[in-house]
């Protein structure tokens, strides 16, 4: 039973009002700088630069581990490492380092993971079957803390690595022996030895109780990647049907008006999408329901929104600025949040949870991020920009950070803004053989007979970016009241191009730009299912 400081048994704040609580933020931080100082370009690049910081300081330069978290005491997370090592590609593109020592760092960590120790001992060794454990101690990179060979994490682990493969595509010895390396890593991998003999792939192993206290990996959760990976080794793959057993644990529902696979913690529906562009296509559960698992996601987003909207704990701060679920840091150790439904709720937001949505819904993430950022101060930014988490019923403010909240937030930045870390992995022989084995293919259009009644689709503008005009396709399930508005990157309302009654059914139109400015706009179709978002952007 987890502790509340104030509120009853439901749940509701009693003795601190949220006005209250963002005036005593207020009065402790100030802005970090005059509020509204910031742009949207300023705010994100800032946010990027300070997730960079975290990987490049809070790791050993010597054997090329990163920290589980910013507490000195922390151990290497070898997820973290996965994460970190796609943000030193991201901090050459930006120039916050140089391709020489991103590349010699990362080379130290591959022979770190290539040459440690594999074997069955309880201390002493890195990893086993290729495999490794959850927790390094940061000097030895050795087993640390009774941790298990953990499957999910060494997925993000080797998703890094094959991010930093493709990345370091240069004919010179050194970035040919980086991809040397990666490649005899990600190979050596024995995802059957985790197989447990049918269909399903384990969580873990332990070297003195094996596989007995851990359980399988079903959907939906943060474990797709790792059944992509999986089907993609070209030395020990899973079989194909794996994937119709991950699939098989999918919960498809209706949460605040999204339809869905639901996961209440949206760090779910963010890390494999850290890494694989799921926008255009499809397997075959989500072709059946019409939608590909970046619009899952971005449903997920809508619906965690709208969650703490509403607001049904009664939480101190929960409102359309400030929501935002999942696993972090919070005021009685480490806990799974989610919604919805509502999962360990105790009210605590972590702002990764919005951050690292933004390529699925910008138009709600980037307010929110300013609204952290220009209303909660230095009580809620430190070093590494955004700490991990606050709580304001209990007026809790995380300290600390942890790399696996701050990796998707500079990686999903930096594919909203340029798809960069999408690219390189998309090219890659493993992961689009793991795709292809999954049954992985271009998306199809919703037609107006096919979809889930009440499915409204909206597709994406073409051209884009566009320089004057764009069209825009829509599909209405019903008939009734449409409404299409363009939205700048603020969020404010520039132009509303329908505002009618329509009858259901395929309907398209064309984009004027004339006298708007270069940028990033939103569109948005309003209709009886609801509300859905794209962006677009105007170029001169």
């Amino acid at each position: 039973m987890k502790r509340r400081m104030i509120g009853d048994g439901a749940g509701r704040a009693t003795l601190i009002t949220a006005t209250a609580a963002l005036a005593i933020a207020a009065a402790l931080g100030g802005p970090v700088r005059t509020a509204g100082a910031l742009t949207t370009e300023a705010l994100l690049d800032t946010l990027q630069h300070t997730a960079f910081d975290y990987f490049w300081e809070e790791a050993n330069a010597v054997n090329g581990l990163i920290k589980d978290g910013s507490q000195s005491w922390a151990a290497c997370s070898i997820a973290a490492t996965g994460f970190g090592y796609s943000a030193y590609c991201i901090g050459v593109d930006h120039g916050w380092v140089t391709r020489d020592l991103a590349r010699e760092r990362i080379i130290r960590g591959l022979e770190t993971f290539w040459n440690g120790p594999q074997g069955t001992g309880e201390s002493g060794t890195i990893g086993y079957q290729g495999l490794f454990y959850h927790f390094l101690d940061m000097d030895s990179a050795v087993r640390t803390w009774g941790s298990e060979l953990s499957t999910i994490d060494t997925a993000l682990l080797l998703a890094g690595i094959i991010d930093a493969r493709e990345y370091f595509d240069g004919e010179d010895v050194r970035e040919t022996y980086l991809r040397e390396l990666a490649d005899a890593i990600c190979h050596r991998v024995d995802w059957e030895f985790v197989r447990d003999g049918g269909t399903r792939i384990r969580m873990g192993w332990d070297p003195v109780t094996g596989f007995a206290n851990y359980g399988v990996w079903t959907g939906y959760n943060e474990a797709m990647i790792l059944y992509i990976l999986a089907l993609g080794s070209p030395t020990h793959p899973v079989p194909e049907w794996t994937w119709d057993y991950w699939t098989s644990g999918y919960w498809w529902g209706e949460q605040y008006g999204q339809t869905y696979v639901i996961f209440p913690p949206l760090f779910g529906h963010q890390y494999s999408h850290c890494w694989i562009d799921f926008r255009h296509i499809q397997d075959d559960y989500m072709r059946d329901k019409g939608i590909t698992y970046f619009e899952n996601s971005r449903r997920a987003t809508l619906a965690a929104r709208e969650y703490c909207i509403a607001n049904p704990g009664g939480w101190v701060g929960y409102d359309g600025d400030v929501w935002g679920l999942t696993a972090s840091i919070d005021p009685d150790g480490y806990v799974a949040h989610g919604a919805p439904p509502g999962q360990s709720d105790n009210g605590t937001i972590t702002p990764t949870a919005a951050a690292a949505s933004i390529a699925f819904a910008p138009e709600i993430v980037i307010p929110t991020l300013h609204h952290f950022y220009d209303v909660f101060g230095i009580a809620l930014w430190g070093n590494y920009g955004f700490k991990d988490a606050f709580n304001l019923s209990r007026f809790w403010w995380a300290s600390d950070y942890l790399g696996i909240d701050q990796g998707p937030i500079i990686m999903m930045i930096e594919n909203h803004l340029n798809g960069a870390v999408w690219e390189r992995v998309g090219g890659n022989a493993d992961v689009v053989r793991g795709l292809q084995r999954a049954g992985f293919t271009a998306a199809t259009a919703v037609s107006a007979g096919d979809a889930d009644i009440g499915e409204t689709v909206l597709q994406q503008n073409s051209p884009n970016p566009c320089r004057g005009t764009t069209t825009v396709a829509y599909r209405l399930s019903e008939s009734g009241p449409a409404r299409l508005s363009l939205y700048d990157a603020r969020g404010r309302l520039v132009r509303t191009y329908v505002d009618q009654n329509q009858d259901k059914g395929r309907h398209q139109v064309t984009f004027d730009f004339e006298g708007l400015p270069s940028g990033v706009y939103f569109y948005s179709l309003e209709s009886r299912p609801g509300k859905i978002w794209k962006r677009c952007i105007l170029v001169r």
